[in-house]
């Protein structure tokens, strides 16, 4: 398949349709940016080419016009010398050169054609080649998403998370268990300590109040008799 028809058959194409019914859209529009790139350097080095042959038959159509010009001279000479066999030469060899121009002519309209249907779908290509980018973006995004979702589903689902977190509870329990025993020899002692902490609490308070009665009795002024 040649260049052009490739470049055609790309730029007809439709990518969305092609990455929807894919099986593996993610190495499908990979394949896809691969192609358009690799014919985009295709296209430009062909294009070179063109432009290059393009200035090759401008250059060669210049020089012909020269020699045209010179020939349509000369018959012209001769015709005022009485010359008319050699007019009918020049006019002869000028003629050639029209036929050859008139080629150059035919080939440089249809490079012409070439590059501007050339320039169209090349432009056409890298909107295409700009969006198949975007849309692998897209496609590399949602698979990361996907699996960060499928991991962290796995993760809520895994049967060893399970278990640890089980064997979490188990250990917590028997903690519980060593700290209620721990405290179970610290309550006859606790119960003691509260007792005499109260007794000393009980003295405190009967000797404040013992002060207090000496000290409102010695305040109160005696009653003298009438």
């Amino acid at each position: 398949m040649g260049i052009y028809s490739r470049l055609s058959d790309i730029v007809n194409s439709n990518v969305h349709a092609m990455l929807d019914k894919a099986e593996n859209p993610e190495k499908l529009v990979r394949l896809i940016i691969q192609e358009m790139e690799d014919t985009l350097v295709e296209v430009r080095t062909a294009s070179v080419r063109t432009i290059a042959r393009k200035k090759t038959l401008e250059r060669k159509r210049k020089t012909l016009d020269t020699e045209a010009a010179e020939w349509q001279r000369k018959a012209e000479l001769a015709i005022n010398r009485d010359r008319e066999d050699l007019a009918r030469a020049a006019l002869t060899a000028k003629a050639k050169i029209a036929d050859v121009q008139a080629e150059i002519d035919t080939e440089l309209n249809e490079l012409n054609a070439e590059m501007d249907k050339l320039d169209t779908d090349v432009a056409k290509l890298k909107v295409k080649l700009k969006d198949a980018k975007a849309r692998q973006k897209t496609i590399l995004a949602r698979k990361q998403s996907a699996t960060t979702r499928i991991q962290v589903q796995r993760q809520v689902h895994d049967s060893k998370i399970d278990d640890a977190m089980a064997k979490f509870e188990t250990y917590e329990r028997k903690i519980d268990a060593l700290e209620a025993e721990a405290d179970s020899y610290n309550m006859g002692e606790q119960g003691l300590d509260d007792a005499f902490a109260e007794l000393e609490t009980s003295d405190a308070v009967e000797k404040e109040l013992a002060s207090l009665k000496q000290q409102v009795k010695g305040s109160t002024p005696a009653t003298s008799d009438a």
